[in-house]
């Protein structure tokens, strides 16, 4: 039988659509027909979380995620996913009130660097996702090092997702200073990326860059699917 999935998402709606998107499709085309596991989503106010972070109330973040998993588990739900890098700072405190099992999305993310063979890592994301530490950190217990973007380039890649890709606007010439980056990052000796921003998988494709792309979105998506059916 399998175990419903609940999801917290509007962080941003663009990257929530592709959680529901890869989990159904890839059902579908494993196991043929639409008997995919139910998903059930809740959305939250993406300007009020903005507002938290810029004023750093990660406490007020993590109780309002932890309230979202409670609200999911009450509609079913029976482990559920932070659709989003960014809210992976506060995991360990939302893990503790959401009442049922989360899957981390960084585990996750290093457990697929490790079965590709890459020990260095590049790291993009929100300026809050390359400089906090916390996903370095959670990394570090996996033995991976990371290479993250210097501060100017942080600061153009943060723009970036909150100017464009959680609005839905992918633009060539922005496509083109992220591959500047990421290639900046390979000769640093980062032998792969880690997409760190659910959103920049929809702007950047792995046939745009030689060295490997680890998109957040799918590998979170893929675990929860496995999970799902285990």
């Amino acid at each position: 039988m399998k175990q419903k999935i609940g999801i917290v998402g509007g962080l941003s709606p663009e990257s929530t659509v592709s959680y529901y998107l890869y989990i159904t499709r890839t059902y579908a085309e494993r196991f043929g027909g639409y008997d995919y596991p139910e998903i059930i989503i809740y959305s939250v106010n993406l300007k009020k979380y903005h507002a938290w972070r810029s004023d750093d109330r990660w406490d007020l973040i993590a109780d309002d995620l932890a309230a979202s998993f409670q609200k999911l588990k009450s509609a079913g739900a029976e482990f559920g996913l932070i659709a989003t890098n960014t809210m992976h700072k506060v995991f360990d405190l939302v893990a503790e009130k959401a009442g049922l099992p989360l899957i981390n999305i960084i585990d996750e993310t290093a457990g697929k660097a490790k079965e590709l063979g890459l020990n260095k890592l590049g790291l993009l994301g929100t300026r809050y996702t390359m400089s906090d530490g916390f996903y370095q950190n959670r990394l570090s217990r996996f033995g991976l090092e990371t290479v993250a973007p210097n501060p100017e380039q942080q600061e153009i890649i943060h723009n970036i997702i909150v100017e464009e890709l959680v609005r839905g606007r992918f633009l060539e010439e922005s496509k083109k200073i992220y591959l500047e980056i990421m290639e900046d990052l390979a000769s640093q000796g980062a032998q792969g990326v880690i997409l760190g921003c659910t959103e920049i998988p929809l702007l950047v494709k792995q046939e745009d860059l030689s060295a490997p792309l680890l998109d957040t979105a799918i590998i979170h998506a893929e675990a929860a699917l496995k999970y799902a059916l285990s």
